[in-house]
């Protein structure tokens, strides 16, 4: 049996080095019978990259944290003798990180060919598309779907096929399917790595939609920033028309469906889907109100169905197997599996999906492996910028849409970013907002001037010049942003900062009445002092300052000017006797 190498090239592995890894593979097996060396997508192992899957007698193997030096050993000994490194091993099947997941959208990522059309039909791609085209009518597809009980994974959770039955009955003899892949979200990259490790996988969800809704003609909107995987779309859409997935008389059957990608600029709102409809069209990407919603009046006019790619990534599998055995996975209000970016303070960053219902404790805890160094759980971020913020009184709260919501967060389209005691909820509070205030596309006064005002008190609050009125000010703020913005980004920028009132108001109060930050995080609130009985007068302190703010010749009194000192953390970092404190 041949023995395949399978070296993770997503972004994030090209960006630990996988390029050099893999032309150290090229080097190495130059001449070796019997091998075959492969990109792949990413695995989602994003604290192990760079990372390769070896293939070798039925036996899958991860191995990780890989350099040049390393292949050589892994080809002498894995490869060519069949012998196992374990304490190179990424990951084992056995182990809760990977034991607790359930991978259905990311079932192909990392462990296929993503350029390779042939790699995807061997796992049953396009099985799908041929099961509607041959023996089911639209209106079954669409009950399919909604049997399934799939909401949608881009924030909203919207259930899709209901939203696929509006789009299918809105009059018209046009329509349009497009998939928002815009991912704007910092610390998310969900749908950026299924569209590079299995482009596939989005094409036939939105060519079984096109089919369902009468539409003969999608859009993938994309930001630009993601070249790998509007690489990899291209060559898959190359690849499905030459196969007679794509394109005109599709298996036969009349059934015609042309796909286009549009690269997007950027804009967080274009998110949004009507503000992403207007950037298609060649108009400033802004929201417009509603109704009329797209699936009756949407691109161009034309009813449109949007979903995201993680949606229409669900689809194949949904329709080969049966839309209640999907439904059989999560809970009754939130069926299936949710991919997360798992970032922020943990052991185990990386792309994880898990089925619905599965606590927060057992992300953090089990597939996340904890928080470094042994430092307490503090909260956890889920929802973006637009989601709140989950303490850890809440660890055992499952996540699920419904949940989510009454915590005060929301899905979102993933992220979800961990903090330890060491964070401040006032600086994240004001991160988040002025993420989204400056995204903001100023259409609407609500969200323009409400999250500038909003975020002006929080950077008060943060310098110590607070006041105690300005809590009720930020909750009041907040709560009529949200009922009055016209679209998504402004009725829910106001999340952060209400969810971190709420479960870390006494932080806040401590910023404004002890003009202290518990977390020692907010600069102004700060003081780095010098203990003299602990100060060897060494200077090491004095040379790596920045800005001069430290006095003081080798073996004489060592002091901090508070009034020039940029609290840039150096010296305490430089520091070998620990003489140097942070107030």
């Amino acid at each position: 049996m041949e023995t395949r190498v399978l070296v993770g090239m997503g972004t994030c592995g090209i960006a630990a080095g996988a390029r050099k890894v893999m032309e150290a593979f090229e080097q190495g097996l130059e001449g070796v019978e019997g091998v075959e060396l492969l990109p792949t997508g990413c695995v989602g192992l994003c604290e192990k990259e760079v990372v390769a899957e070896i293939q070798k007698n039925g036996e899958k193997t991860i191995y990780g944290d890989l350099t040049p030096e390393k292949v050589e050993r892994l080809i002498e000994e894995v490869i060519l003798k069949g012998k196992v490194i374990d304490d190179w091993i990424a990951a084992r099947p056995e182990e809760p990180m990977l034991a607790k997941q359930e991978r259905i959208v990311l079932g192909n990522c990392g462990h296929i060919n993503p350029e390779n059309i042939d790699e995807y039909l061997e796992r049953d791609g396009y099985k799908g598309l041929k099961k509607v085209l041959k023996d089911m009518t639209p209106g079954q597809v669409v009950e399919e779907v909604k049997t399934s009980g799939l909401r949608g994974r881009g924030g909203g959770g919207f259930p899709a096929g209901l939203k696929w039955q509006f789009a299918s009955q809105a009059p018209g003899d046009k329509k349009y399917v497009v998939c928002n892949a815009d991912e704007g979200d910092p610390g998310a990259f969900m749908d950026r790595s299924i569209k590079e490790g299995d482009p596939h996988a989005l094409l036939e969800g939105m060519l079984i939609c096109g089919y369902a809704i009468g539409s003969d003609e999608g859009y993938v909107y994309v930001r630009a920033e993601y070249p790998l995987a509007i690489k990899r779309l291209k060559v898959a859409m190359k690849q499905a028309e030459e196969r007679g997935y794509l394109g005109e008389n599709i298996l036969g059957t009349g059934y015609n469906f042309r796909i286009k990608i549009k690269e997007g600029a950027g804009a967080f709102v274009c998110g949004e889907e009507t503000a992403l409809l207007a950037s298609i069209e060649g108009r400033m990407g802004r929201p417009r109100s509603r109704p009329p919603y797209p699936a009756t009046k949407g691109l161009w006019d034309k009813p449109t169905n949007i979903n995201n790619v993680e949606t229409y990534a669900n689809i194949p599998r949904i329709i080969r197997r049966g839309g209640d055995k999907f439904a059989q996975i999560g809970t009754e209000k939130s069926t299936g599996t949710k991919v997360f970016a798992l970032t922020g303070k943990i052991n185990n960053t990386g792309l994880i999906e898990v089925p619905m219902g599965i606590s927060i404790r057992e992300i953090i805890y089990d597939i996340g492996g904890g928080i470094p160094d042994g430092r307490e759980f503090k909260a956890v971020q889920i929802g973006g910028p637009s989601g709140g913020c989950i303490p850890a009184h809440l660890l055992d709260l499952p996540i699920d849409y419904d949940s989510l919501v009454e915590s005060g967060a929301i899905m979102g389209s993933g992220g979800l970013v961990t903090m330890d005691e060491e964070t401040c909820m006032v600086d994240v509070a004001w991160f988040f907002l002025n993420f989204t205030q400056k995204e903001s596309c100023g259409k609407c006064t609500p969200c323009r001037e409400g999250t500038k005002r909003m975020l002006e008190i929080l950077e008060r609050i943060k310098a110590g010049k607070g006041k105690n009125e300005d809590i009720e000010r930020l909750k009041f703020l907040g709560r009529n942003i949200v009922d009055t913005s016209l679209c998504g980004l402004g009725q829910t920028a106001p999340n952060p900062v209400l969810s971190t009132l709420r479960f870390f108001e006494d932080e806040y109060r401590a910023h404004i009445e002890e003009h202290l930050c518990p977390a020692g995080v907010c600069a102004d609130l700060l003081r780095y002092e010098i203990v003299q009985e602990d100060c060897k007068r060494c200077s090491i302190c004095v040379k790596v300052c920045p800005v001069n703010a430290i006095s003081g010749k080798p073996k004489e009194k060592h002091l901090i000017d508070q009034e020039l000192c940029t609290k840039c953390n150096a010296c305490l970092e430089e520091c070998p006797f620990d003489a140097i404190v942070k107030k």
